[in-house]
């Protein structure tokens, strides 16, 4: 998606040699025409998968799984990160680490929204080391649905997430496929 390869040359903010910031139009600030955007490639790459319903953890990936939601006309779940009072007992829970956070989660899903009907669409903002991926495969499975693929903005091909889907055995598209970061410039495939 050349818009978003755009964004990201433009307002991205390389950290260092793993690191990308997008927090102008993505993570802190959203671009909603963007996001737009976004939704719409996922949803016509999809279209013809039988999606139920889109799942996403909070909160960065919230945003392009509504608008993706929206052009597929199907509910969004997001997994929430830590356990809330307001839950009951018949959750699906995973410990993610998050390696920009430098910290372990838990992000826990209410089984009510998933069951064996559900054919779930998983759309993140990044694909780095993949913890995100296998919490949620780990989550969809506890509720007997399952993964029809994930819908990736930014995948760092470059790191070992694209191989964990590969032995799980989900289709991943990406928008932007990051080779390499390097001090100031970014290498797509």
């Amino acid at each position: 998606m050349e818009k978003l390869k755009q964004y990201i040359n433009e307002k991205g903010i390389i950290i260092n040699a793993s690191l990308l910031k997008v927090d102008s139009f993505m993570n802190h600030q959203i671009d909603p025409v963007l996001m737009d955007e976004i939704g719409k490639e996922f949803a016509e790459h999809f279209k013809n998968h039988n999606i139920t319903k889109i799942v996403t953890i909070e909160s960065s990936g919230i945003a392009p799984a509504v608008f993706a939601g929206l052009h597929l006309n199907v509910p969004v779940v997001f997994a929430r990160k830590g356990t809330s009072i307001i839950l009951n007992n018949d959750i699906a829970q995973s410990a993610v680490y998050s390696y920009t956070k430098e910290h372990k989660y838990t992000v826990t899903i209410a089984k009510e929204y998933l069951n064996e009907n559900d054919n779930i669409l998983f759309i993140d903002d990044f694909l780095a080391n993949g913890q995100s991926l296998l919490a949620i495969h780990k989550i969809v499975t506890d509720c007997n649905a399952k993964i029809a693929g994930a819908g990736i903005v930014i995948e760092k091909s470059f790191q070992a997430g694209v191989a964990h889907a590969e032995e799980l055995g989900i289709e991943v598209y990406s928008l932007a496929k990051i080779k390499k970061l390097y001090a100031n410039k970014i290498e797509f495939e």
